[in-house]
């Protein structure tokens, strides 16, 4: 009699999870590839081909256990989207339509303009705005970590699409070569973060070039520019500075047109929103409690009320105490 040895059969991962997954890309074929759900699920891309093929013969369970996490987040975030609701696009406020003009003019005339105030009047969605309905326009974000010349430069080179090796010397001549005849405009976004240097370069740009600058950002950044220490090393800059739009606060025509857009028909409602909108953050708070009270309410199946939009503005200041 001749023994057989049992081959030891090889775990080669879950089929019933393999078929979600397969179910779930179907569902989104544009989002959902297999790049994006390994990168997402902290496996390599291999390893997640390999796995979806029933040809992985590594350690299977272990794959199986990070796709089915993937999946219970993917499929809570499919049932959130069913009650998150869809925030406007740009809404042309009052405010927001000073700031395209100002930015408009900055492009036209190829001049030095300044916006600056309060956080959340629409002065970054309005820059975003206009660069993508006008030729030629770049945004260079800055940050804390940019606020040097070379960092600056950097930043910028990299909003021009170019390459941000080299020094400070170096990369001016790459940034005015790519931006000298085309009548474009510069928007230094953030601009307070920058060091009195670094903004002072920028306007060596604008002198080389002719091309627009447009700095934006908060109280803070005027001040420097015309009040700070060192104000008086910035006066070329200041010199230069073609027009100027301080904005404090939104104004009730800016909290109507964004309600409006919003939707929100209950008048009672108006009160709590403008003193939402008065508060910190201002428009950017304000759009924050309009979507949680959407959310609450879509969740129900109902129109926003007012308890929607005190209950989202109290959870939003302190937590819902």
């Amino acid at each position: 009699m001749n023994d057989t040895a049992t081959v030891p059969q090889i775990y080669q991962g879950d089929d019933v999870l393999r078929e979600k997954v397969r179910a779930a890309m179907a569902r989104d074929s544009k989002n959902l590839s297999q790049a994006v759900i390994a990168k997402e699920a902290g496996i390599s891309a291999t390893t997640f081909s390999q796995w979806l093929g029933s040809k992985y013969a590594g350690d299977n369970e272990a794959v199986d256990t990070k796709v089915r996490l993937w999946l219970e987040a993917a499929d809570a975030r499919r049932a959130a989207g069913n009650v998150m609701p869809t925030v406007p696009g740009f809404v042309a406020t009052p405010t927001a339509l000073r700031v395209l003009g100002l930015l408009g003019y900055g492009q036209m005339a190829g001049d030095i303009v300044i916006a600056f105030g309060n956080a959340g009047v629409s002065k970054s969605s309005a820059c975003e705005y206009y660069r993508e309905s006008s030729p030629n326009v770049w945004i260079a974000t800055m940050e804390p970590s940019t606020r040097g010349v070379v960092t600056c430069l950097q930043e910028i080179a990299e909003a021009l699409g170019l390459d941000t090796s080299g020094g400070a010397r170096a990369l001016v001549k790459r940034i005015n070569k790519r931006v000298t005849g085309t009548h474009g405009l510069l928007i230094l976004d953030e601009a307070q973060h920058l060091s009195f240097d670094a903004l002072d370069q920028v306007r060596a740009i604008h002198d080389a070039t002719g091309i627009g600058i447009a700095y934006v950002g908060n109280e803070g950044l005027f001040s420097q520019i015309t009040g700070g220490r060192n104000a008086a090393k910035l006066d070329r800059l200041n010199s230069r500075i073609g027009k100027r739009l301080q904005l404090k606060q939104p104004t009730e025509a800016d909290v109507v047109a964004l309600i409006q857009a919003w939707g929100i028909t209950d008048e009672k409602c108006r009160v709590t929103l403008m003193q939402v909108a008065r508060g910190a953050g201002a428009l950017r708070t304000l759009t924050k409690t309009l979507r949680l009270a959407s959310m609450n309410a879509n969740a129900e199946g109902r129109a926003v009320c007012c308890e929607d939009v005190r209950a989202a503005a109290v959870e939003l200041v302190d937590g819902g105490r």
